[in-house]
This record gives C-alpha cells, structure tokens and sequence, in this order.
C-alpha cells in the first residue's frame, strides 16, 4: 500500500466494493439459480440459526429461509445451501451478540490511552472506549480479506476525508479517518457480513461511521488486533 502523503495522494487500502467471492461447495449443486434441495454439512446449525425446525434435512423452506441470509449478506452462490461460508457468518454473528456491552473484557485494547477505537479482527468488532469507559459500540465490522489484512497495532488518525473517493478503485469511501497508509474507518453500502472482505479497510455502516467521525479526530489512537477469520 502507498504511503499518503498528503490530501489528495493515492489511497491503495481502500474498501473491498468488490463482487463477493464465490465459494466452491464440493458436493452443492452448481446450478445458482435454482434452490438446492441437499442437505449442507452444517444444517442442524443454520436451522437453529434461523429458528426452523431442527431436524438436519433440508426442506424447501428451510432453502428459502437460507436463500434469504445468503441474498441479504451477499453469500454466493445464493442457493439455500448450508455450507461452510453461510454457517461462518451466522457463528461470526452469535459470538459477536455473546460479547454484549463488555468488548474489552479480554483488556487486550489498551485502557491507559484516554479515548482509543479498538478493532478487534477475530470478533470483526469495533468500539470507542476512554480509558475503561466503553463510549460506543461495539459495532461490527468489515476488515481486510486474505491477502489484504488490516494490519495490526497500536496506529494514529492522521488523516480524515468525510467526502473521500478512492483514485485506485474509483468508488466512494464517505466518513475515511485513516490510521495506517491507505487504511481507513469509513462506511459501505453493504452487510457487515459480505464476504470475502475489504482490501484493507475498516468497513462500517453509515450510522456508525457517522458516529466515529463525531467521536474522533485527528492524533487519536486505534488500536487493531486478533485475527479475521479466513485470514
């Protein structure tokens, strides 16, 4: 990644707008248009997940059921199959709900730092906290894919751009404050959980970019650490 001088230099670790990887699923069907009607290794879980009948065979609702997560948070092919992605993304879901209001329980974010933004890239989870006062979040996040990790580290804001627009992949980042080259909290039009993930970048929705613009500011730390799944 180029470093960045200056306003108006090139960003090369933008977010990952790209279209979501496809991931093969050996035994699946190929055909993407239709639902499948075979059972995925994980459909006991995904039943659970999605409150169906846990029984482990696939039924036509169960595939409509799945279909609807896979469209919802760009998984392909979006064929009702419960496979290893699909299961990946709802077990990513229920340990960041375990986490509750206590994200730095681990205290692995530093707390001696006055006001900090932690990522924590095994969880894909991001907060504010002040010393040991959580002051928002925790919110999740979409980090850099294999091959494109958000690096991990103790990093300063030392750039921000509410209207910024990448020169490398030509798309918009709204809300960019940038803590390392060309990596940068800013929000995405998409699911949190769209695989494969950025090209670098700290992905977030909106509402809560929106919020770390206002809570932020130039000279303030960020802390990354962990490991994103898949990486």
């Amino acid at each position: 990644m180029a470093h960045m001088g200056r306003r108006g230099a090139v960003v090369l670790g933008v977010a990952g707008l790209v279209t979501p990887l496809t991931v093969a699923l050996g035994a699946a069907p190929a055909q993407a248009a239709s639902c499948t009607t075979r059972t995925g290794p994980y459909q006991k879980q995904v039943e659970k997940f999605l409150g169906r009948p846990v029984d482990g065979r696939q039924s036509a609702a169960d595939c409509t059921a799945i279909r609807a997560f896979q469209n919802k948070h760009g998984i392909t092919p979006a064929i009702g199959y419960a496979g290893p992605v699909t299961w990946g993304v709802m077990d990513l879901m229920n340990k960041q709900k375990a986490v509750g209001k206590n994200p730095n329980k681990d205290g692995k974010c530093p707390v001696n730092k006055g006001r900090i933004a932690c990522v924590n890239l095994t969880l894909q989870l991001s907060w504010i906290q002040d010393g040991k006062r959580l002051v928002y979040g925790p919110v999740p996040v979409r980090t850099g894919r294999d091959g494109y990790e958000t690096r991990t580290g103790l990093k300063k804001i030392y750039w921000r751009d509410i209207d910024h627009v990448s020169t490398v992949y030509n798309v918009p980042m709204p809300y960019s404050q940038f803590f390392d080259g060309g990596q940068a909290f800013h929000s995405v039009g998409l699911s949190m959980w769209n695989p494969p993930g950025s090209h670098g970048c700290v992905n977030m929705t909106t509402t809560d970019a929106k919020k770390y613009w206002s809570l932020l500011k130039k000279g303030d730390d960020v802390f990354v650490y962990g490991r994103k799944p898949g990486t």
